[in-house]
């Protein structure tokens, strides 16, 4: 069943995972296959100014790490308007990736489609799957005070995504994430 996040529905879990090919900011494209791990895959909608990422950042990169290990694999896309948005325009994404030192893709999806595709809102925006790529989490990373952590708050997303790579499923109840939205073309 398709539920209502914001003004966009959403996939219903199971949905399959969209294919992509991506620019990322260490001058390598990106396909769907070339990101997913043996336990599954982690699509993340970043980008370089919105406070929540900014916010969140060193967390989104560890527990990335930590799932990594657990064979989930990782990409962060930035899908909003460059033009509109130059803070977050391929140069200060490569700087972005470096300060943070990502450890995964960070890819710039130019004509938005990737980013309809998934039917992402916010940034950050995560898409949880299985390893056959069958959305299983779509939520937030854990429980915000405006854009910080709440103190205490679970690790939602890092909790999630565990159980998907041990198991192929997660918990029905997933709280949607909370960030700024997509910054759309007109």
């Amino acid at each position: 069943m398709a539920g209502r996040m914001g003004d966009a529905t959403v996939h219903p879990l199971g949905w399959q995972a969209a294919d992509f090919d991506l620019e990322a900011t260490d001058a390598k494209r990106y396909r769907l296959a070339d990101v997913r791990g043996a336990n599954g895959l982690l699509v993340m909608f970043i980008c370089n100014h919105c406070p929540y990422v900014l916010g969140t950042i060193a967390d989104i990169v560890a527990d990335a790490a930590l799932l990594k290990a657990e064979g989930v694999g990782a990409i962060a896309i930035m899908s909003n308007d460059t033009a509109a948005y130059p803070a977050d325009s391929f140069p200060n994404m490569v700087e972005f990736a470096a300060t943070h030192r990502l450890g995964f893709p960070y890819a710039i999806d130019k004509t938005q489609g990737v980013a309809r595709a998934y039917r992402a809102v916010c940034t950050p925006d995560f898409f949880g799957f299985d390893k056959a790529l069958g959305l299983r989490y779509r939520g937030r990373l854990y429980e915000t005070s405006g854009a910080r952590p709440k103190p205490g708050a679970r690790r939602e997303l890092l909790e999630a995504m565990r159980t998907v790579a041990r198991t192929g499923t997660a918990r029905g109840d997933q709280a949607p994430a909370i960030g700024c939205s997509i910054k759309w073309r007109d």
